[in-house]
């Protein structure tokens, strides 16, 4: 078989402190606590699919023992032997047991709970025992209770003394497993008695089977082993697969925008990239200590760099070594915040779980049924959309759902689609393409596939929706997470133009996407030269006040970057009254942020920058403010002091012409490097 029955341990509960804890009450107290959490038992509904008949004796049960406690409430006795207040406590610890287990049972996933009939129907079988010996022990006698509540007593104890098992639990289970066996074996499953199978489990609809993998998706958290997290995964595939096969594709959710992307929301500083300022995707530590996302660090060192760029320290070595605590938490976050995650490994899950056989195959599955669906010539624009949707869902779980649509030749089914009049599906097939290029090796097709990338560029620049803009720019800034395609896309003047133009205007996630899409393109000194002809700074300046952090960000890297053409732009306007009041006002990361642009425009733009900077009101005030509180980043105290430093050498006369001169020879030379913020 392809699993064992214990494959799948019992599910890790979360039941609150006082589930094994009896509460340190008086007798009379303890019995009228038992008596309403009794009540509380026998007032839940039994299980209404799987293990109803168990689950319906242990209620039925807990309502008679309710009935005994009751007595003994309203005929309370003086004295009570320590016997009786031992079975009391442990009375009330069996109850809160039943009462967690059959709540646990009652909301987690209905196929992850088949899979645990054995273990679970024990844990009631012990319970049931349990309650039994205690009631055997319970010193009725000592009590002096009536006859009838003897009698009542006595009864419970038989109906305690009988358990029911329910074989058509045991024989559904078998069926599943079996069919999970022939997934592994690349048997596709027959689709009347995949139907039977989920009719049983009352999944009888899209929403349902949605449902169902969203609590299997939460039962992979609640799991330690690796092996059960992978067995889960695989019932996820199944569920997935039997959804798109027997109630079609999903009718796509216009209303909702797709899971928010990195760019978007309030990113904790210690998951950002201190070079990118992005969401850290694989977090490795270098030898000075510092935490760095992968693709930057490596960056940074091929570019010629032998410094840690947040301290400045020579690297020892250029050893990476994986920051897994960080990546966990980050992953953790990242589900919470209901954004997609994956690592860069292609066979990981976002949660670090590798697939099994079973998992992948019916992952294989369900995508060569959509791509099929596809390709069919009589398919309706509505079927189409669904279908194109499904896959959107499907490209966002993991590396090798992504692996597996790209595999199956969807991308060029996917680019007459990005032109399609239909929004629904615009935006469906250009998010899709989104999630695919989070996989490294999806980019190089997406690069590659004929028709794609320009697609994509089009809906950047005349797309449908907002939502499609912002996704297309979200496409453009994963792609340029390769360094040769940041300088391919950097030429392209409808790819700086588009971005920019969707930075100005716009809600504020599709402007994020395009900010950080911006962001990422700074990298390559050629795409700046091109960003500052666009009109980048003055883009900037626009909008300082609304996206104070990611302006800022940019503006330092084209500054940095873009040598006498960038020094000039920000020269004209009121650049450096607005980086001032970044300074003055701004969180911990755009501080640092204009400190260290503010330096970049003075060294390189000479003594009439410094001159224009030191004649603001207050300059020396704000800069001495960040050097000496303990508050903001290391980096922004140390690029402040720097800046005091040279409007010092101006105020005495330290900084003329010469410096002009020698500064400017300077940014020529930094304009031919690769240089990321220091």
């Amino acid at each position: 078989m392809f699993v064992s029955d214990d494959a799948f341990p019992v599910r890790k509960r979360r039941p609150s402190l006082g589930a094994f804890v009896s509460p340190n009450l008086s007798d009379q107290k303890l019995l009228q606590s038992l008596f309403v959490l009794s009540q509380e038992v026998s007032s839940l509904p039994p299980l209404g699919i799987l293990l109803k008949r168990i689950s319906a004796s242990v209620i039925r049960k807990s309502r008679l023992i309710s009935v005994l406690f009751e007595e003994l409430v309203r005929n309370p006795v003086n004295v009570s032997p320590s016997s009786a207040a031992m079975c009391y406590e442990e009375l009330h610890i069996v109850l809160q047991r039943i009462k967690v287990l059959l709540e646990d049972c009652s909301t987690c996933s209905r196929m992850w709970l088949l899979m645990q009939i054995p273990s679970i129907s024990s844990s009631f079988h012990h319970l049931i025992v349990e309650l039994s010996t205690l009631l055997d022990i319970f010193p009725a006698r000592d009590l002096n209770l009536s006859e009838d509540v003897y009698e009542w007593l006595n009864l419970i104890k038989k109906q305690c003394s009988e358990t029911a098992a329910d074989p058509v639990d045991e024989n559904l289970r078998a069926e599943v497993l079996k069919l999970l066996e022939n997934i592994k074996r690349e048997i596709v499953p027959d689709h009347s008695k995949l139907r039977n199978i989920f009719e049983r489990l009352n999944l009888c609809d899209s929403a349902s089977c949605s449902n169902e993998i969203e609590n299997l998706e939460d039962e992979v958290q609640n799991q330690d082993d690796e092996k059960s997290k992978a067995d889960i995964i695989a019932l996820i595939g199944l569920v997935r697969y039997a959804k798109c096969v027997l109630h079609g594709a999903s009718t796509p959710r216009i209303e909702t925008r797709r899971q928010k992307s990195a760019a978007e929301g309030n990113i904790p500083a210690d998951f950002r990239c201190p070079i990118t300022l992005d969401l850290m995707r694989d977090p490795v530590v270098v030898s000075t200590g510092q935490t760095y996302d992968r693709s930057s660090i490596v960056l940074w060192i091929e570019s010629g760099h032998a410094t840690c760029p947040k301290t400045g320290q020579t690297l020892a070595h250029t050893q990476l070594i994986p920051n897994l605590a960080l990546k966990n938490l980050i992953a953790m976050w990242c589900r919470k915040q209901r954004i997609p995650f994956d690592s860069t490994e292609v066979n990981v899950k976002a949660n670090g779980v590798g697939l099994n056989k079973t998992a992948l195959e019916a992952i294989k599955m369900t995508v060569s049924f959509l791509v099929n669906k596809l390709t069919a010539s009589s398919q309706t624009a509505e079927v189409i959309d669904r279908l194109v949707y499904e896959l959107r869902v499907l490209a966002k779980t993991d590396s090798d759902s992504r692996t597996c649509i790209a595999d199956a030749g969807a991308l060029p089914l996917l680019v007459k689609f990005l032109s399609s009049d239909n929004p629904s599906l615009q935006i469906n097939a250009v998010t899709t393409i989104l999630n695919l290029s989070i996989l490294e090796a999806n980019k190089a097709r997406i690069m590659e596939t004929d028709g794609v990338l320009n697609g994509v560029i089009e809906v950047l620049w005349s797309g449908a929706t907002w939502e499609a803009k912002g996704n297309a720019a979200a496409t453009v800034f994963s792609l340029t997470g390769v360094h040769g395609y940041r300088k391919k896309l950097g030429k392209k003047t409808r790819v700086v133009k588009a971005l920019l133009d969707l930075a100005r205007e716009g809600p504020t996630s599709p402007r994020r996407d395009a900010m950080v899409a911006i962001l990422n393109l700074a990298g390559d000194r050629e795409a700046v030269a091109k960003l500052v002809e666009g009109g980048v700074v003055d883009m900037v300046g626009e909008v300082m006040e609304t996206m104070v952090e990611e302006a800022v960000a940019v503006l330092e890297l084209v500054v940095k970057r873009g040598g006498l053409m960038a020094i000039s732009a920000a020269y004209h306007g009121d650049m450096m009254k607005k980086l001032t009041a970044v300074l003055r006002d701004g969180s911990d990361r755009a501080r640092e942020s204009a400190a260290a642009t503010l330096v970049n425009i003075c060294r390189k733009g000479g003594s009439d920058m410094v001159a224009e900077l030191a004649a603001i009101n207050g300059i020396e005030r704000v800069v001495w403010e960040i050097m000496g509180t303990g508050t903001g980043t290391g980096r922004a105290r140390r690029k402040a002091a720097t800046l005091l430093r040279i409007l010092r050498r101006w105020a005495a006369g330290l900084i003329g012409e010469h410096f002009s001169t020698q500064q400017s020879a300077t940014s020529l030379d930094i304009s031919t490097r690769i240089v990321l913020p220091a």
